[in-house]
């Protein structure tokens, strides 16, 4: 049995699971009138309220110990002071640095980042200004009215997430941004159709310049410009690149003065707040970008500084923690009422799932608990009106993060009312349900019959008890979604210290991606399929005995 089962503090916790178990979240609320301002929270624009948990002051207090008896303030000291945290890979985790709005020097192997992350941010300003105002032209003179990045992963789900929360920042009238990242190509040429090869850009986003689906796209968008303009010099005015190899940039065509470098230190998925995001600097305005990185800089200091019993990050952390480990409740849904954030799910998706989808520990041992959960959502109101079934009166439990802003960026009628009032109402619906007689009552007060209404009522009654998180943002801006990012960060990087997992590798990828090729070559003819399991090589052979294959 592991360490962390074995310890105090999770000993404690598991009494304590018992102990409470039965008790209701009506009967918590109906105990302490308090009991919202207890448990809530705000830290700058964002506003936590996680009253509707089964929770206690105790049970808070346990987690706060488990947190602090498996090293969580090391751990977060240790990823601030640019330690090689990641292990596997020898690597600091210092994405924080890329976002660092003070003074503070931030080193990596005793040398301070902070000059070189504020000359790539002076170097996108410079460029994403030149394109926005028509200085940086196409080819044949013209203005650039189209951005394409190519990337996927972190290089691309980042973006794009930002891109699609902050649309209403943006003037797509002058400039549109288009994301590609599937190697299908479906992606790139619906992306493509309608758009003019005068007036495109492209960023290539891929640290080595080698990441098979990007490399794909990028060439067949580098033959498309080329057959448009029917000039290979035309490359190095329609693309940049987001690499460290200058060497494939310039092979590629990119001029060196368009290759924006970023570190090992960050990993992809954290990498929106570096070169990666540079087109969002270009959709949005560098000094947009400049705020998203301003409100990831607050909740970072906001983590760093405050105490874990009134740390945001930890808080989030502890609670999943709670449900995980001590509820055996392996799902997470993330609702956020906000059309604008419709991307912000699957962001999260990789964030978490790859970063804490581990099953081996820090000292190479397969751990005898659970990881990271499931993470899903869609955004509010549709969610209501497809799975939100299964959330009430489902046979799963899942607990759920409902995202809102209390004020809106539109002034149309009373929508964003109604968008409030749905949102506020189903994270009470799913904490206090509807009891059998409940259901009775209101049945017979609509003239059903005692017999109708008792053979109804079973289908009406909602059991509750289904534990959501709300947070509250002001105003979905620039500044309050780089705080909300930093927020999932850390409270991935908190879980993880917990289990004692490595949240910053990702070998799990890997496979796949070894197989692919020698699938591949198999597909193309160049192998044989001698080496592939029955079942690949049956599909294999099925899909190359289709007519022009």
């Amino acid at each position: 049995m592991s360490d962390l089962i074995e310890s105090t503090a999770w000993r404690a916790l598991s009494a304590h699971r018992a102990a409470q178990s039965g008790v209701t979240l009506r009967a918590l609320f109906g105990a302490d009138p308090k009991r919202f301002e207890t448990f809530s929270l705000r830290s700058g624009a964002l506003f936590l309220d996680y009253s509707k948990h089964p929770i206690t002051r105790e049970t808070m207090a346990l987690l706060v110990a488990l947190a602090r008896d498996r090293g969580v303030e090391r751990w977060r000291d240790a990823m601030f002071d640019g330690e090689r945290i990641n292990h596997t890979e020898d690597r600091p985790v210092l994405h924080v640095a890329l976002r660092n709005r003070s003074d503070r020097a931030m080193p990596v192997d005793g040398r301070d980042v902070m000059p070189a992350v504020r000359s790539v941010l002076s170097r996108m300003r410079t460029f994403s200004e030149a394109v926005r105002s028509g200085v940086a032209t196409g080819h044949t003179g013209e203005r650039i009215t189209d951005v394409v990045n190519i990337g996927i992963g972190g290089s691309d789900l980042g973006p794009l997430m930002v891109c699609e929360a902050l649309r209403h920042h943006a003037d797509p009238q002058h400039l549109r941004a288009h994301f590609v990242s599937n190697v299908d190509d479906t992606h790139l040429v619906e992306t493509l159709r309608g758009l003019d090869a005068h007036r495109t850009l492209f960023i290539v986003a891929s640290k080595t310049f080698t990441t098979q689906e990007t490399m794909t796209n990028a060439a067949s968008a580098r033959a498309w410009l080329v057959a448009s303009l029917r000039d290979e010099r035309a490359v190095a005015q329609h693309f940049a690149a987001v690499s460290t190899n200058v060497k494939a940039t310039s092979a590629f065509g990119i001029a060196p003065e368009r290759v924006f470098e970023f570190w090992d230190w960050v990993g992809g998925r954290y990498s929106l707040w570096s070169a990666i995001g540079l087109a969002i600097a270009i959709a949005l305005g560098m000094d947009r970008f400049e705020e998203l990185l301003a409100g990831g800089h607050a909740m970072d200091e906001h983590f760093r500084t405050a105490p874990l019993d009134a740390n945001m990050p930890v808080i989030l952390a502890l609670l999943g923690i709670w449900h995980i480990n001590f509820h055996d409740r392996g799902s997470h849904a993330v609702l956020p009422y906000d059309q604008y954030l419709h991307r912000l799910p699957a962001f999260l998706q990789q964030l978490d799932m790859e970063s804490n989808g581990k099953r081996i520990d820090r000292a190479g041992r397969e751990v005898d608990y659970a990881t990271g959960p499931v993470l899903w959502g869609e955004p509010g109101t549709n969610g209501q009106h497809a799975f939100f079934q299964l959330l009430h009166q489902g046979t799963h439990v899942v607990p759920a993060d409902f995202i809102v802003a209390a004020e809106g960026p539109h002034r149309l009628g009373v929508h964003h009312q109604l968008l409030l009032a749905n949102c506020l109402a189903q994270t009470q619906a799913l904490a206090f349900g509807k009891t059998t007689a409940e259901a009775l009552v209101e049945l017979r007060s609509q003239g059903m019959t005692d017999a109708a209404a008792q053979a109804l009522a079973p289908y009406k009654a909602f059991p509750g008890d289904r534990p959501s998180s709300t947070i509250l943002l002001d105003r979905l801006t620039p500044h309050s979604l780089g705080a909300l990012i930093a927020l999932y960060e850390h409270k991935v990087f908190v879980q993880g210290a917990i289990w004692n997992i490595d949240s910053f590798d990702q070998w799990g990828v890997e496979l796949g991606k070894q197989l692919a090729g020698r699938v591949f070559e198999v597909l193309e003819g160049r192998a044989p399929a001698d080496a592939l399991d029955a079942s690949t090589r049956g599909l294999a052979a099925l899909i190359r005995s289709r007519p022009g294959h």
